[in-house]
């Protein structure tokens, strides 16, 4: 099917077995039964918030099974999936088995998109390890720029579903894919879209690292226009030479460096642009200057350029690039200033909960005080210290598994200071904050990049910032 085709479905009587309650499973059981579909709602969970969303699904007539997500509805013609339900879940084999498709939330709007008898906004996705959220939201704030209507969408948090068949019509929609959810998206074309990064994460629901990879190169099936890769990380121009394409469509690379044709880059401080010119092969175009991005971290450059390369896909204009990335900020704990405190620096990046983000934050600063640990969630930490040792001041560690991440530092970075904190309750962080503080000299950045989750002594990564930040802001109040 091509990217501008709008797929149409009988949905009148069809039996839908839509597998899980959440952000994802009630809009699309919403959306089905709304169509005429016949819908069973199939959940693990039986607790008090499970039943009283059944209850509102069923006094709609839609059918819910609570606390049986394992077996698969007789007669069920096809299954919609919330993202993060595994592969080889019973209900996925089962459905196999009878020869059951099986869509995601996202496949569901694709197919949907125009349902509402209007345009079908094309898509311009976004997917890779780290850096999806920034750069989803740097393309909208482009593309509103451009005076286009759009909204940052999909695994960012607001539902695709609810912009494809909402009152608003959109001219383009700047979509943020998961991995989970690309795997179960076998018919979804975009516009443009690009991969900003691979490193190994989310191997236990992949299974390896090769099938990862292959559901992050789902986004570029099917494009029209271009395939955005990141040149500094070949594993992403190998998923586009893999791709199956609509004729024409363009491999488009971005570094932070000088650009070769058909790529953009940085040139004396300038992004500038030599994929999106008349003449590739000898001119270049001048888009924004790096103190344009906030922050000028060189993963959030990467970020600008990739979000640019999709907008200048689209047809925006330089300005517009340039006006966009004036107007973006970062979300909480990305990479966000705190405070100065007697020339120290104070940064929370709580959002870096793996290795590869960490290696990006660290890479940032010349001078670090790194605060770090948590749950690894299977990672290593060698090539995290080997890459960083030279940059660190010294190091507080905390958490689950902060002894991972010591053996690590003893063995590649000995002469680097620890201060090994051997508590997981959530005032632990002000005291990681008080060994910092001590540890660090003024022009060096005090760096919160975890490299792991933080379930084990926080209830997500935001709680963990705002920690780190309280602790910061109330240091900062007694040296006023």
């Amino acid at each position: 099917m091509g990217s501008q085709e709008v797929s149409t479905v009988d949905w009148q009587g069809k039996h839908v077995t839509v597998a899980g309650l959440g952000v994802s499973g009630i809009p699309a059981a919403r959306a089905l039964h709304e169509r005429g579909a016949l819908v069973t709602v199939v959940n693990d969970g039986d607790d008090a918030r499970a039943r009283a969303q059944a209850a509102e699904l069923e006094a709609l007539g839609v059918t819910v099974r609570l606390g049986d997500g394992a077996t698969l509805p007789p007669s069920t013609e096809l299954v919609v999936t919330a993202p993060g339900w595994q592969p080889d879940k019973p209900l996925f084999l089962a459905a196999a088995e009878a020869g059951v498709p099986v869509w995601g939330d996202v496949e569901l709007a694709w197919r949907l998109r125009g349902d509402n008898g209007r345009k079908a906004a094309p898509w311009l996705a976004v997917t890779g390890t780290n850096g999806k959220t920034t750069t989803v939201r740097m393309l909208a704030s482009i593309l509103e720029a451009a005076g286009l209507r759009t909204a940052a969408v999909g695994n960012i948090g607001v539902s695709l579903l609810d912009a494809v068949l909402g009152e608003i019509e959109y001219d383009v929609l700047a979509v943020e894919l998961s991995s989970y959810q690309l795997h179960w998206a076998p018919s979804l074309r975009a516009h443009s879209a690009a991969v900003l990064n691979l490193a190994p994460d989310h191997l236990d629901w992949h299974g390896s690292m090769e099938a990862y990879a292959a559901d992050k190169g789902r986004v570029y099936e099917g494009n029209t226009v271009a395939c955005v890769y990141n040149v500094a990380d070949p594993a992403t121009e190998d998923l586009v030479r893999e791709a199956d394409v609509e004729e024409g469509c363009r491999a488009i690379g971005f570094t932070l460096g000088a650009p070769g044709p058909s790529q953009l880059g940085v040139v004396d401080g300038i992004l500038v642009d030599r994929a999106f010119v008349a003449n590739r092969q000898k001119q270049a175009q001048e888009l924004a200057e790096v103190t344009d991005v906030t922050p000028p971290a060189p993963h959030n450059i990467a970020n600008a350029l990739a979000a640019a390369a999709l907008a200048r896909a689209f047809g925006v204009e330089p300005a517009a690039v340039r006006d966009g990335l004036r107007a973006f900020r970062p979300d909480a704990h990305r990479i966000e200033h705190v405070a100065d405190i007697g020339e120290v620096a104070y940064v929370d990046d709580s959002k870096a909960t793996n290795t590869h983000a960490t290696e990006a934050s660290l890479a940032a600063y010349d001078s670090i005080v790194w605060i770090a640990g948590g749950l690894a969630k299977g990672a290593t930490f060698d090539e995290l210290v080997i890459g960083a040792a030279k940059r660190l001041r010294g190091v507080v560690l905390m958490g689950a598994d902060r002894a991972l991440i010591h053996e690590a530092l003893t063995r590649h970075a000995p002469e680097v200071p620890v201060v090994d904190l051997d508590r997981t309750d959530t005032g632990a962080m002000s005291e990681a904050v008080a060994r910092a503080a001590e540890l660090a000299r003024p022009g060096d950045t005090v760096l919160l990049a975890p490299a792991c989750a933080s379930m084990d002594m926080f209830t997500n990564y935001n709680k963990r910032g705002e920690a780190f930040a309280d602790a910061v802001r109330a240091r900062a109040d007694e040296s006023a």
